[in-house]
């Protein structure tokens, strides 16, 4: 169940991301990270990847890194530790995918804390992100 913006923070929009259109092209994640490695999305890719071929360290490595670079851009963007990263705002995408997969690596490797609170930040960012990347409501 959500509840929407409760205190009233205003949502947090992150400016557009370069990799996602060489992503996009066909380029490969690993070149576009090492290109733009401050792109969540490009190590976000890096760790679906990884999680889809069972590589699940190297996608947690992927993924912290991710979700590391988005915290910085998140703060640059305004943002104070809490408040709404729409799912819907396009460039918020690769950070809210790079949480996702250090919740599901987390899990994976057995860091059950970390999935949690991975997921709970995924949870007080973007319900809508949830339903797109863990499939739950």
């Amino acid at each position: 169940m959500t509840h929407g913006n409760l205190l009233g923070i205003p949502d947090t929009l992150l400016p557009e991301d370069p990799a996602v259109a060489r992503l996009a092209a066909g380029e490969s994640p690993a070149a576009v990270a090492a290109a733009v490695p401050a792109s969540s999305a490009a190590w976000a890719t890096l760790a679906e990847d990884a999680l889809a071929d069972g590589r699940d360290v190297e996608a947690y490595a992927y993924a912290r890194t991710g979700y590391h670079r988005g915290l910085d851009a998140l703060r640059r963007a305004g943002w104070r530790g809490q408040g709404p990263v729409p799912w819907s705002h396009e460039p918020n995408r690769g950070f809210l995918r790079a949480v996702a997969a250090l919740s599901r690596a987390a899990g994976a490797i057995g860091e059950a804390d970390e999935q949690e609170r991975c997921a709970a930040l995924l949870r007080d960012s973007s319900a809508d992100a949830v339903g797109e990347l863990l499939g739950k409501d």
